[in-house]
């Protein structure tokens, strides 16, 4: 019976690491993609080009992952954040956007990927 608990304990482990922390999954995107002053320092923050917040860190730190991955450690809410600012910048802020793309690699074969989540 112990054995069976502690293996039970390792694999609930395992599931829950397998996901990205879910501590940033109540931000509000549309307060960030309508307001241009935290937009922007988003932007910058992804592009290694200005300060970041702790969530700014935390998402381009995994950025590259995701990509590559088609976000499948992403919570729900996240896949939902990527789809709606992705989308935001590809119509209302192209250039920025494709800065993005191009640090990221966000092209060809990755650019296919990374729509289909």
């Amino acid at each position: 019976m112990k054995l069976f608990l502690v293996v039970f304990m390792v694999q609930i482990g395992l599931l829950m690491a397998q996901k990205y922390t879910s501590s940033f999954d109540n931000v509000d995107i549309d307060e960030i993609l309508s307001n241009k002053r935290i937009l922007e320092n988003y932007i910058k923050c992804v592009l290694d080009e200005g300060p970041c917040t702790a969530e700014g860190r935390e998402l381009r730190k995994h950025i590259p992952e995701a990509i590559e991955t088609s976000c499948a450690k992403c919570t729900d809410n996240q896949k939902r954040f990527v789809k709606k600012g992705a989308n935001f910048l590809k119509t209302k802020r192209p250039k920025e956007w494709s800065r993005v793309a191009k640090k990221f690699n966000i092209e060809g074969t990755r650019a296919t990927a990374f729509d289909a989540f």
